[in-house]
């Protein structure tokens, strides 16, 4: 297994792109009752030494046109071992244990988190990041001194890497040196 792993995380260095927008449900209701989705789109960085930086931007609308907040978390990934999924698949936990910050893009969300994450935090503004790292921060469900954790699982095939709580949820993100130059991280 080990050899697999040390293969894995090789081919996993470097920035990572998503390939297409996540569709999330949200906290908030449609008319009917059913859930409002959100959507996001990811770029990850998986760096030496287990290390990760991930970017999320939040948007209203499934092609990201109306970006709603920016997401950093950087962390350490901890591996568990093989998947059953498939061949080469691996559980993995992202530990966000180094930084953690949201920032508001458009003007209601800073007013929303003015209301309901003022405890610890100064004036939410458009395009001004805050650290919520270690602090409660309620609309994640985030609790003072403890880390967030997602467990995942990771799956490499050719330049596809596939992430996700379980196979259903997983979609491929490429690595930015193949995506052509107007898809291309900073």
């Amino acid at each position: 297994m080990e050899a697999d792993v040390t293969k894995i995380k090789q081919a996993m260095l470097g920035n990572w792109e998503r390939i297409a927008p996540e569709i999330r449900p949200s906290a908030a209701k449609n008319a009917d009752g059913s859930l409002k989705p959100f959507y996001l789109k990811r770029s990850f960085k998986y760096l030496l030494s287990d290390r990760f930086e991930l970017e999320v931007v939040n948007s209203a609308n499934p092609y990201g046109a109306v970006p709603l907040a920016r997401i950093k978390i950087g962390g350490h990934m901890l591996w568990h071992g093989p998947h059953s999924i498939a061949p080469g698949a691996q559980k993995v936990d992202f530990v966000a244990d180094e930084s953690y910050e949201v920032t508001p893009l458009v003007q209601r969300f800073a007013d929303v988190l003015n209301k309901v994450a003022t405890d610890g935090y100064g004036a939410w503004a458009v395009n001004a990041p805050l650290s919520i790292f270690g602090k409660d921060f309620v609309p994640f469900g985030l609790k003072q001194g403890t880390n967030f954790m997602e467990y995942d699982l990771v799956y490499l095939r050719d330049d596809l890497l596939f992430w996700a709580l379980e196979i259903s949820m997983a979609a491929a993100s490429i690595p930015s040196r193949t995506v052509p130059p107007i898809c291309k991280s900073r």
